[in-house]
């Protein structure tokens, strides 16, 4: 049983409260005099529920854009401990054959449970927004393409980014959302016109809204108006403050409201790792100072971070509240991906998936379905 903490649940922080963990959920909480049992004293943490990633390409020096397991764990592991206990382990753009490996090795660690599912992310992206995706594995979205890999994951794909204005560009949304696929609009060149279309037609996210797409013009909204303003797409941001400006944060957060916010990573292989040179899919990456550029041409090519620092990010750099970080870095994520029965809240009977953070917001203990991931002294 964990006491003396202040717990971040639905509506609001509670001060002085407790929470006890039973088969790997959360048994009861309150505020006050806990029950009888045996305690851990929290005192000064704030608990929050364990965060859930929907766009993350690896970490710990590991990529998900591999064939072997092993290492694809590292990369889970490598968030897990900054708190992150749901993911998706998101692809790069690769050859269809290259990605129905990648996708028959990443299955099973979602059959494992390590694993909340896969996004691709491309290949069905625009050329001239392709940001860090290889030119030459860019392809349409053809019936027999977005089947093929559907197939190969056995049901695991829980989301597909793609670029509407593609020829097969709608048609491709319709068949992702029939087979139970989230449809998400990202690195794309498309007008208004050509990606309204695509959310009439069942597309609901947009893949880090701003970043590798047509920038907002107030004569031509693009694909940043119709999404941000869309009452039916939730958008992700890259709360790294690098890829997105706090300022530019706080008005995309603010206009899409805590339902349809959700912060993502879009971390790779460096993330929790050293400066040096990486690789994302087959291309070559620099990072330094924790900035990942394309080695060719100096295009921003993912980020390093980790959610623990995109809640601070959120609440220290853009100004937002805790309880917006809260809903946007667990319960909206959970809800998007139709685990909000599981996992996302502090509510009894969900998972005990938790996070404790320090007075600056740093992690002081995780657990994952009622085990400790990792521990400090409080």
């Amino acid at each position: 049983m964990l006491t003396g903490g202040r717990l971040a649940c639905p509506d609001g922080v509670l001060d002085d409260g407790w929470l006890s963990v039973s088969g790997g959920r959360i048994a009861e909480l309150g505020t006050g005099a806990p029950p009888e049992g045996r305690h851990v004293d929290v005192r000064g943490a704030l608990v929050v529920p364990g965060f859930v990633d929907t766009h993350c390409h690896g970490g710990g020096g590991a990529s998900f854009s591999t064939t072997d397991p092993a290492e694809a764990a590292r990369a889970i592991a490598a968030h897990r401990r900054h708190g992150t206990t749901t993911m998706l382990a998101s692809l790069v753009s690769d050859p269809i054959g290259v990605l129905t490996d990648q996708l028959a090795a990443l299955s099973e660690l979602v059959e494992d449970g390590e694993l909340a599912g896969v996004h691709l992310e491309g290949p069905f992206i625009a050329q001239a927004r392709c940001g860090a995706h290889d030119p030459a594995a860019l392809r349409e979205p053809d019936t027999s393409a977005v089947d093929s890999l559907l197939d190969a994951s056995r049901g695991h794909v829980r989301m597909v980014t793609l670029a509407p204005e593609l020829t097969g560009g709608i048609k491709a949304v319709r068949q992702l959302t029939e087979s139970g696929v989230i449809a998400a609009i990202g690195h794309t060149d498309g007008t208004e016109e050509q990606v309204r279309p695509a959310v009439d037609a069942g597309a609901t996210v947009a893949t880090h809204l701003f970043n590798g797409m047509r920038p907002l013009h107030h004569r031509e909204p693009g694909p940043v108006g119709v999404l941000l303003d869309d009452e039916r797409v939730t958008v992700e941001l890259i709360c790294d403050l690098v890829h997105v400006h706090p300022t530019v944060l706080r008005l995309a957060a603010r206009h899409a409201g805590k339902d349809r916010t959700v912060l993502v990573t879009d971390a790779m292989s460096a993330t929790d790792a050293a400066d040096g040179t990486y690789t994302l899919g087959r291309l070559a990456v620099d990072v330094r100072d924790g900035v990942a550029t394309l080695a060719g041409n100096g295009a921003l090519a993912g980020s390093t971070l980790t959610m623990d620092a995109a809640f601070r990010n959120l609440v220290h750099g853009a100004g937002l509240s805790v309880t917006d970080a809260v809903r946007a870095t667990a319960s909206r994520p959970a809800e998007l991906l139709g685990i909000a029965d599981r996992t996302g809240r502090l509510c009894r009977g969900l998972q005990a998936d938790l996070v404790l953070l320090g007075d600056d917001l740093c992690p002081m203990g995780v657990l994952r379905r009622g085990e400790w991931v990792t521990r400090s002294d409080h």
